[in-house]
């Protein structure tokens, strides 16, 4: 399919056939899905951890004698009934990662890329360049073509001063062709593909 490439200052540049095999399939939720969970998942630190009986510093003397008390028999102030003591089938450091198919991920990445062609929220802008670092006229640039919240994605080397001048605008993100990912595309409502970044994917999935 062709679509209309344009410079971020809403000038026409020109027309670029997009692949269909990259950008015109009909998208499933179900392969997004799996996708989306197995990134948040691999990013999760996996940190989280509780002290068990083990590792709680107290003596080990029984507390108490065990009959004649009244109470129940107890051998030690380190178990989870007595405050202080350890903590039963608490969290532990480990890994939330689990495995998906390498093709299952270059496959949700066009479905992905499918989305956002099929619900008209892909822009393909010539380059995203800047000639100063400054917020406020990259705001102004983007007002002319709409977006406020949206995700771009450039060549292998993205402009410097394009980059300082939108890293401080709420709801853009800004990410070279090789970090482009399923998450990132989705949770913003405009995806804007340089020319370099199509050339870059039809490259990819050739």
């Amino acid at each position: 399919m062709k679509i209309e490439i344009t410079t971020l200052d809403g000038a026409s540049a020109g027309e670029v056939e997009l692949d269909d095999a990259i950008f015109g399939l009909e998208p499933r939720a179900d392969i997004l899905h799996r996708m989306v969970r197995w990134q948040l998942a691999k990013r999760r630190a996996g940190t989280h951890a509780v002290k068990n009986r083990a590792d709680i510093a107290r003596t080990g003397k029984k507390i108490y004698r065990q009959k004649g008390t009244g109470n129940a028999r107890h051998g030690s102030a380190r178990v989870v009934q007595f405050r202080g003591g350890g903590r039963a089938f608490g969290p532990v450091v480990r890994s939330h990662a689990h495995d998906l198919p390498k093709k299952v991920r270059a496959l949700a990445l066009r479905h992905a890329l499918s989305s956002k062609a099929k619900a008209s929220a892909l822009i393909v802008v010539d380059d995203i360049v800047a000639s100063e670092p400054k917020t406020k006229a990259l705001k102004e640039r983007f007002g002319k073509l709409g977006l406020s919240n949206a995700l771009f994605v450039g060549g292998a080397e993205l402009d410097a001063n394009f980059k300082l001048a939108s890293r401080a605008i709420p709801n853009i993100d800004v990410l070279p062709i090789q970090g482009i990912n399923v998450y990132d595309i989705l949770r913003r409502e405009k995806l804007v593909l340089t020319k370099a970044a199509v050339d870059a994917l039809e490259a990819r999935f050739k």
